[in-house]
């Protein structure tokens, strides 16, 4: 099946890209997205958990699954005062 990855903020920068996309094995989750682009981009290894992720603009949990076609997004954390 084929997404479309979106990366925002410091996840742009750190994969020099705003988008991808993948072609991941049918049934792939959210969370498996994440780990594969980890696997493909050395520095987002520094990420321990997955950032906050979003399925054709909302929200989702890290086991959504996926049928092909969607949109995912992924979010860095955020800090501010």
């Amino acid at each position: 099946m084929r997404i479309r990855v979106l990366l925002f903020a410091r996840l742009r920068e750190i994969a020099g890209r705003e988008a991808l996309d993948l072609e991941l094995p049918s049934g792939a989750t959210v969370g498996e997205v994440w780990r594969h682009l980890q696997e493909r981009t050395e520095a987002l290894k520094g990420y321990p958990h997955p950032p906050l992720m979003a399925v054709n603009r909302d929200y989702a949990p890290s086991g959504t699954v996926l049928t092909g076609g969607e949109e995912v997004a992924f979010f860095p954390p955020v800090s501010g005062g």
